[in-house]
């Protein structure tokens, strides 16, 4: 039996060569990003996903929240009382307010009624309790135990006792994002609660905020607080945002203005999502009420 010119069968196959391997899989996972971000065909799937390890992961954080709740009952318990007693004493003197605010309300009513003027109407609001931070080390956002089945929708603002926290950015259907404040893809529209400027507000990513376009003579200084205007028509005007910490007029023709955030923007627990301001329909004119 001759041998010549026979070649023995390959013991490994060899396939394209690593370098081409890796070239192909990334143009694969690149294709796949921008479709998805492109058409969202990948949302359904999420979604899905969202609602299977859902008990799962309120199986495991179970144990880490009774650790917490455990531990914030003994260390709140002292001051629970030094508030309650501070509430007391401020009960007895709340009344002369009250009565004076009612008085108010009243004379207000009665001038809008002078006016023409409808009363909008109350903002709904849903209790939320934020689970966990979003897993991107690149972004400010957490998670919220409240979806859309809750009637949570996004662009819908977020707050604590204190003031703004975030805006809700996607929605699932039982739980929902929500972007902080201090984000730096996050802007709110604000004014100065001493004299009505306004400006922008923005995130930079490192618990700070800064307000943007306005003019470096603008009357603020520090220690003004900052409220939401409405303008954009998504935040409720005159929620508590941010106080000024730094004015620098020196730079250009745009002041550069550093604020902190009111509310607990990185520790908060529970939260309150704000729903949309709905106004009544006008009035009809006098000659439709005449008739």
């Amino acid at each position: 039996m001759s041998f010549v010119g026979h070649q023995p069968p390959p013991i490994f196959k060899r396939g394209p060569a690593p370098v081409a391997r890796l070239f192909a899989f990334v143009a694969i996972c690149l294709a796949l990003l921008v479709a998805d971000l492109r058409f969202r065909y990948l949302e359904v799937m999420r979604n899905a996903l969202s609602v299977v390890t859902y008990p799962l992961q309120m199986a495991a954080a179970t144990p880490a929240d009774f650790v917490r709740n455990a531990s914030r009952y003994f260390a709140t318990l002292l001051e629970v009382q030094i508030e309650n007693a501070d509430l007391r004493r401020q009960q007895l003197t709340s009344g002369e307010r009250l009565l004076r605010f009612e008085l108010l309300e009243q004379e207000n009513a009665h001038l809008r009624e002078l006016l023409g003027m409808s009363r909008r109407v109350e903002v709904e609001s849903i209790a939320a309790d934020i689970l966990y931070n979003a897993p991107d080390p690149f972004a400010r956002k957490v998670i919220l135990d409240r979806g859309a089945q809750q009637g949570v929708e996004p662009g819908l603002a977020v707050v604590d006792p204190k003031g703004v926290v975030g805006q809700v950015t996607r929605v699932h259907p039982v739980q929902s994002e929500v972007t902080l404040l201090t984000d730096r893809t996050q802007s709110i529209p604000v004014s100065v609660v001493r004299n009505g400027v306004r400006g922008v507000l923005f995130g930079t990513g490192r618990g700070r905020l800064e307000m943007r376009f306005v003019l470096a003579d603008a009357d603020i200084r520090e220690g003004d607080q900052l409220v939401t205007s409405g303008l954009d028509g998504v935040f409720v005007p005159g929620l508590p945002v941010a106080a000024v910490v730094a004015v620098d007029r020196e730079t250009d023709a745009f002041a550069r203005i550093e604020a902190t955030p009111l509310a607990a923007v990185e520790t908060s627990v529970q939260v309150l999502v704000i729903g949309r301001t709905a106004y009544p329909p006008p009035p009809p004119p006098p000659a439709a009420r005449e008739r």
